[in-house]
């Protein structure tokens, strides 16, 4: 049996994946009723963070931020002997390393296995999953992950997946900033927001799967969440921890930092993370927004 932890945005849908194809077992939401709901919803059982633990081969988490984990994980580990733990939030790696080593002491094993991808993803069964941890085991893991994702890929020992989807993000954060720039540069020029979409999206070289997905959201000032400012903000200063920790220069993502760090005082934590856009739009002189 399977377990999982976590039915946030991108949990509850890949609870609904692993559900609809069977390998489901039990989950749990520090949410009571959200838990309830799932199981009404998908006919599987919830239950408390020891029962899970006692009762699943391999234990799923997807948690928002370091002490959320932490504090999950640390009271799983006295039931981890003989279990897998697969960890797919996103996380400090030097957080994770050191549960990592305290489920290896009491007889477990612990993957790190972030994602890229929106919710959309999750629903269209398109999420890469970037695995860190022992390679004799990633097998189970694979076969499990596959039933949510298009590819599940071995990134190396504990922290590497973390460290493979920092890379990513790092470079998203950075790439939606630039992006809701430019387009707040068009629009104030008085170019036709539709035109500068077309540049963005179809036009330029550098368009991306990215410009595809947030053009459109920055045109109808759609800011529906599909992945939060106050997620990527925590994500860029894993980032700016960690480029500190191993010495990397990274100073187009601290800048990027204090701009979601700026939407989110604008109020815009919990919406999508290009609502960045209106940091821009709000705050430069000549932006016609009202």
């Amino acid at each position: 049996m399977n377990g999982l932890i976590g039915l946030g945005v991108m949990g509850w849908r890949i609870g609904a994946n692993l559900a609809k194809d069977g390998v489901l077992g039990l989950v749990w939401d520090r949410t009571e009723d959200k838990a309830k709901e799932f199981s009404r919803q998908y006919k599987v059982k919830f239950g408390g963070l020891q029962e899970i633990a006692n009762e699943c081969e391999i234990v799923l988490t997807m948690l928002s931020d370091d002490d959320a984990v932490t504090t999950v994980v640390e009271n799983l580990i006295p039931h981890l002997k003989g279990k897998i733990l697969v960890d797919m939030s996103t996380i400090s790696p030097s957080v994770s390393l050191a549960l990592a080593k305290k489920v290896k002491e009491v007889g477990g094993v612990m993957y790190d296995a972030p994602v890229i991808g929106t919710s959309i993803f999750v629903e269209q069964k398109k999420l890469v999953v970037m695995v860190g941890g022992p390679e004799d085991q990633f097998s189970k893991v694979k076969d499990l992950l596959s039933h949510t994702s298009s590819s599940v890929i071995y990134m190396g020992d504990n922290g590497m997946g973390l460290y493979a989807k920092l890379v990513n993000n790092l470079l998203l954060g950075v790439y939606a900033t630039a992006m809701a720039e430019a387009y707040n540069f068009g629009i104030s020029s008085g170019l036709d927001k539709e035109k500068v979409a077309k540049v963005l999206s179809e036009l330029s070289s550098a368009r991306s799967p990215t410009t595809e997905l947030k053009v459109p959201k920055m045109v109808s000032e759609d800011y529906s969440t599909q992945f939060a400012v106050k997620h990527m903000r925590k994500d860029l200063e894993i980032i700016q921890r960690e480029s500190q920790r191993i010495r990397a220069l990274t100073p187009t993502s601290s800048l990027s930092l204090q701009l979601y760090r700026m939407a989110e005082a604008l109020g815009l934590g919990e919406k999508d993370f290009i609502g960045v856009l209106e940091v821009f739009r709000k705050l430069s002189p000549g932006s016609t927004k009202e």
